[in-house]
């Protein structure tokens, strides 16, 4: 006889564990969240993805978006906004700018001047800057924040998960040994610790220092 299964499910969406289990409830939640061991994945023959839980970042989602391109306009405005707008350094043709929401403290932008959606679309010229920019700015959040690696990615398109779909960028987001993956995360409550005019100048000393 097959054994029987549980139809109860934990609000992440995640199976639930056989023999004990550990529930959190997020702060400022009513909800329950049920953790899955490790050992259960491996014993089905398989992960299972968890969400993120990133609350911090439903301001963004909430938050009425303004007109225009910011990734346009926050270049073209003056470099004595450039602190107010989370630029920390510009180059000939992209610039690096602080996440307003970020999943991480150091978690930065790195993004082609040229209001483009699609790779090919760029420049060689400016191409080869983007991709410098990127170099500097990874080695200088590397240098400030000393994580144990890196994050490097784009998303390409709304369905990717571009928030910003017409102005593509890159993310590099610092990790650490324990902390939630960035892609399939656990459902646990992120601190950012660190406030973001904090990170704008530690990030901006890094570059000046050379990064």
């Amino acid at each position: 006889m097959a054994r029987k299964t549980s139809t109860r499910r934990a609000v992440a969406g995640l199976p639930r564990t056989e023999g004990r289990s550990s529930r959190t409830r997020p702060a400022g939640s009513g909800r329950l969240i049920e953790e899955v061991p490790p050992t259960r994945f491996a014993r089905e023959g398989g992960p299972v993805e968890r969400p993120i839980w990133a609350p911090w970042r439903m301001e963004f989602i909430r938050s009425e978006k303004r007109p225009g391109c910011v990734f346009c306009d926050f270049p073209a405005a003056p470099r004595s906004e450039d602190r107010r707008n989370l630029i920390v350094h510009r180059a000939e043709h992209a610039f690096t700018i602080l996440n307003r929401f970020p999943y991480t403290s150091g978690h930065v932008m790195v993004i082609p001047q040229a209001h483009v959606a699609d790779l090919d679309a760029l420049p060689a010229e400016a191409w080869a800057d983007l991709n410098e920019e990127l170099r500097r700015a990874a080695a200088v959040v590397r240098a400030v924040y000393k994580p144990d690696a890196l994050n490097v990615g784009m998303n390409l398109g709304r369905a990717a998960g571009a928030g910003i779909a017409d102005h593509l960028h890159w993310h590099i987001v610092p990790r650490w040994a324990g902390d939630n993956n960035f892609m399939p995360v656990l459902a646990d409550t992120r601190v950012v610790v660190e406030a973001l005019d904090e990170t704008w100048r530690r990030l901006s000393d890094g570059f000046a220092k050379g990064g």
